[in-house]
């Protein structure tokens, strides 16, 4: 296939504007405040289920400002046992 030829696809660039402001996190880190969405989706799935909608907010930021392979690494503390957070308060 010839240059001249390529097929070009729309793509959409999500960045952590899914996550908002945040006064608690006014710095350019946002490691906590990744961490805290992260910990905060899964204490209100544990809390109120997937089903309830303010949860989707909690996983969108973190979805938005967290590396996935820390969101993979807390999964699997999460489902070892090991998680150093207490979700069920």
């Amino acid at each position: 296939m010839a240059d001249d030829e390529r097929e070009t696809k729309p793509f959409k660039f999500v960045t952590g504007k899914l996550a908002g402001f945040d006064a608690r996190f006014p710095n350019q880190n946002q490691t906590k405040h990744c961490w805290q969405n992260y910990v905060d989706y899964h204490k209100c799935v544990l809390a109120k289920g997937e089903d309830f909608a303010p949860c989707r907010q909690f996983y969108l930021a973190y979805k938005s400002l967290c590396p996935s392979a820390w969101t993979q690494r807390w999964d699997d503390q999460r489902e070892a046992g090991n998680f150093p957070a207490r979700l069920d308060e």
